[in-house]
C-alpha cells in the first residue's frame, strides 16, 4: 500500500527502543527525516545508527536522522527536542508521542512520586510536545499526531495505577483534543497496545513476579493466559498501525483509540 510520505518530517519521542524505534524505523523506511529524542545518549546512538543503514537502503536520497538526549519529564527538554527538530527540518509533520515510564507496586506502597513521575513524563511530557508542535502544524494546515497510550487506560491493573491513570488521562486528551484540531486539518489520534515484546515489558514481568512472589517465567505465563491470540505484540506492528494513521489513507480517522492487544481487552 503506497502511504505517500516520503518527504515528510517526523518526531518520536522515546525513539531509541521498543516502540519508539520500530516507528522511527517504519518511518525511515517511508521515506520520512526523523528526529528520535531519548535520555540516554548511547541508546540513541545505537539506534541511529539502525535507522542510518534503514535510510541507506532505501536509494536514492537517504532520509535525515536527528538524535536529540533529552529529560521529557522537564518542560525545557520537551521545549529543546522541538526546537532542535524545527530547526533541523525546518517543519514536523508527524508527531509520535511514545515516552513514557512507570513504577509498579501495590497502592499503598507507592508514594506520590511515583505517580508524579508517571504523569510528568507520559501525561505532561505528551501534552507538552503537542503544545510546542502543534502551531506551526495549525499555520500550514497539515499534521499528524499519533499518542502511543496502552491498554491500561481501560483495563489497569492493581499493581499499574500511576501509569493506568496517565494512559486513561490521554485518552481523554487526544478526544478533546482532536475537535480543535480538525478545523486546522491537523489529525490526532491514539493507540492502545496491550503486552508488547520490549524491554519494558520484561521489566513489569519481573515486577509482577517480584509482587507475586513467584517465578518469572510463571508470571510470563500469566501474563499470555490472560491474552486470547496467547502472544505479545510486537512492536512493529504498533510502527505499520502508526504509519497508517499518519498517512492520508484513513483521512477521516481523528480523535480514535486503536486497540492492538491480542483480544485481551474484556470490554467496551
Amino acid at each position: 500500500m503506497e502511504l505517500f510520505l516520503s518527504g515528510k518530517t517526523a518526531l518520536v519521542t522515546g525513539g531509541s527502543a521498543g516502540i519508539g524505534l520500530a516507528c522511527a524505523r517504519a518511518l525511515v523506511a517511508e521515506g520520512v527525516d526523523v528526529a528520535i529524542v531519548g535520555r540516554s545518549a548511547e541508546r540513541l546512538a545505537g539506534a541511529a545508527a539502525v535507522l542510518h543503514e534503514v535510510a541507506r537502503s532505501r536509494g536514492g536520497v537517504a532520509p535525515r536522522v536527528l538524535t536529540i538526549a533529552a529529560d521529557l519529564s522537564q518542560s525545557d527538554g520537551v521545549d529543546r527536542a522541538a526546537r532542535e527538530t524545527l530547526a533541523a527540518f525546518g517543519r514536523v509533520d508527524i508527531l509520535v508521542n511514545n515516552a513514557g515510564a512507570a513504577m509498579g507496586g501495590t497502592f499503598t506502597a507507592l508514594p506520590d512520586a511515583a505517580f508524579l513521575d508517571a504523569w510528568n513524563l507520559k501525561l505532561l511530557g505528551y501534552i507538552r510536545m503537542t503544545r510546542a508542535l502543534v502551531p506551526q502544524m495549525i499555520e500550514r494546515r497539515d499534521g499528524r499526531i499519533v499518542n502511543i497510550v496502552g491498554g491500561a487506560a481501560r483495563t489497569p491493573p492493581a499493581t499499574f495505577l500511576p501509569g493506568s491513570t496517565s494512559n486513561a488521562a490521554l485518552i481523554n486528551f487526544t478526544r478533546g483534543l482532536s475537535k480543535e484540531l480538525a478545523g486546522h486539518n491537523v489529525r490526532i489520534n491514539a493507540i492502545s497496545p496491550g503486552s508488547t515484546a520490549t524491554e519494558r515489558a520484561e521489566r513489569l514481568v519481573e515486577q509482577a513476579a517480584a509482587l507475586a512472589g513467584s517465578s518469572i517465567d510463571a508470571a510470563r505465563e500469566e501474563r499470555l493466559d490472560r491474552i486470547p491470540l496467547h502472544r505479545m505484540t510486537h512492536p512493529d506492528e504498533i510502527a505499520a498501525m502508526t504509519l497508517l494513521l499518519v498517512s492520508d489513507r484513513v483521512a477521516s480517522m481523528t480523535g480514535a483509540e486503536v486497540v492492538i492487544d491480542g483480544g485481551a481487552m474484556p470490554g467496551v
